[in-house]
């Protein structure tokens, strides 16, 4: 909620200036958010859904606002899902060229592959389609009968409540990191709106660190890569396969880490000698040895094999983050991009280069951190995995300001989730048998909390996510405006 003024200074400080006089209105409504008259046609008229313009809630039809808002948040769900499902499945035909008759066979085919993206993208789209309808919908019922003005401190929260269990329609697959990854988004935009606050403000005040969001990587990293090296299992199985592409070790050689930093002898010295034969070297493995060195890097030293899976790492992370910066280039920049495509390629190529560059050199450091760590103490262990893979999340540096947070929350998430089934696999927490579902009351809970600050506390977003929510939702009205309806009412009285 904005800070309370005195009198009329602040009443004019919380109201808009476009009022004031039909003069002063020309000049000012083009840059007040809620006050931005357009001329946008009514649902009777024909008008462009996917203008990347957003209009005020205002100068849309109710029905017209929950069907533009529906068409979008499907027009975006389906857009990201599926232009990450095409690189997907590229990625997939370019391998299985690669390989053998016998392993081809065990692979799905091409035809599955496509109607499998298909699928996900048409669950994508609806998923978001029906969260925007659906808020949106709610907004409008709860205004209509209980008035805007009246409802305004609790509607948003309301509706998002309310929205968020359309994740349902992604399918049976329990989506736990995503609703921690939005649950967390929730708690900075929670935190942010307590730095404001002149009640919470001195509590909150240790979430300005600069440096926080390169902490909380080190944080999960540690967890993360501790998970992969010592117990895959609680990883979520696609982020385990991806870690098992970057981290760049076969599961053998990860088995006798495992062993070592268990207190157990490597019972499979054999396989990892015969697997680096397989790839041309020749290696004999000592059955006292105290640091797996030997292990991770056959025969090259830290700093070599450092610098050698670097170049690979780099090579196998370009893919990854060429659709993420392309994908949003051709949906959101769409008309920019035939405007001036030299800039936005550039920056979108330029993206790709550091983000690829951030990826490959914290694959790499996590082997030398723990190498390093190993030969100074002479000793392999669980503690000692857990500190070594702590300054690997030191590489988030590397990313512009902008992405560290999103990075640092999105595998804080991906920690929290191992982390709690690490405890409940020990019996430190316990099983949960009657809530199926949690992914869906957290998500519901994070979507409550953000729709919130986005009617209440605007400025607490950045302004490219504050965007892309007034395109798909309409701008809001604030708080102290009177209901469309009853403007309309007013101007034919």
């Amino acid at each position: 909620m904005p800070p309370s003024g005195n009198g009329a200074e602040a009443a004019a400080g919380r109201r808009c200036t476009c009022s004031s006089t039909e003069d002063e209105n020309q000049n000012q409504n083009q840059s007040c958010q809620h006050c931005r008259r357009s001329t946008l046609p009514s649902s009777s008229s024909s008008c462009s859904l996917l203008s990347l313009e957003s209009y005020p809630v205002q100068d849309y039809d109710k029905l017209w606002r929950i069907y533009s808002a529906s068409i979008k948040g499907f027009t975006i769900g389906a857009g990201l899902k599926g232009g990450l499902a095409i690189f997907a499945v590229l990625s997939r035909l370019r391998r299985r060229k690669s390989l053998s008759s016998a392993k081809k066979a065990q692979m799905v085919s091409s035809s599955d592959d496509i109607i499998l993206a298909l699928k996900e993208t048409l669950r994508y789209g609806l998923f978001l389609g029906t969260f925007a309808g659906t808020f949106v919908s709610v907004d409008e019922i709860v205004s209509a009968w209980g008035g805007h003005r009246r409802t305004a401190k609790w509607r948003a929260l309301l509706a998002g409540a309310i929205a968020g269990p359309s994740m349902l329609l992604t399918g049976n697959t329990q989506h736990t990191s995503l609703a921690i990854y939005i649950l967390m988004r929730a708690a900075v935009l929670a935190s942010r709106c307590g730095i404001k606050s002149k009640r919470f403000g001195h509590i909150c005040k240790p979430l300005t660190w600069v440096h926080g969001d390169i902490f909380l990587m080190c944080l999960s990293s540690s967890q993360i890569l501790s998970a992969y090296i010592l117990k895959q299992d609680s990883l979520h199985p696609s982020y385990k396969s991806f870690l098992n592409k970057h981290g760049g070790k076969a599961q053998v050689i990860l088995q006798g880490v495992r062993d070592l930093a268990c207190g157990n002898s490597v019972a499979n010295l054999d396989a990892i000698e015969t697997h680096y034969k397989s790839n041309g070297v020749d290696i004999k493995l000592d059955p006292q040895m105290k640091v797996p060195c030997s292990i991770v890097h056959e025969n090259q030293g830290c700093g070599a094999h450092f610098i050698s899976f670097l170049i690979q790492a780099y090579k196998r992370a370009l893919p990854v983050y060429l659709p993420v910066y392309l994908v949003p280039a051709l949906i959101v920049h769409r008309q920019g991009l035939l405007k001036r495509p030299n800039k936005i390629l550039a920056k979108g190529l330029l993206g790709t280069a550091r983000s690829s560059l951030f990826l490959s050199v914290y694959c790499s450091s996590a082997w030398l951190w723990t190498c390093l760590l190993f030969r100074l103490f002479k000793r392999c262990n669980i503690p000692m995995v857990a500190l070594g893979t702590f300054p690997t999340g030191l590489a988030l540096a590397i990313e512009k300001k902008s992405r560290r947070i999103e990075i640092s929350l999105y595998c804080l998430a991906r920690a929290l989730e191992s982390f709690v089934t690490c405890m409940v696999d020990v019996g430190y927490l316990p099983r949960s048998k009657n809530l199926k579902r949690a992914d869906v009351v957290i998500f519901s809970i994070a979507t409550a909390i953000i729709m919130h600050c986005y009617a209440i506390e605007r400025d607490v977003f950045r302004s490219k996510y504050l965007n892309v929510l007034d395109w798909v939702l309409g701008v809001p009205l604030p708080p102290y405006e009177t209901t469309p309806r009853k403007n309309r009412r007013s101007d034919s009285s």
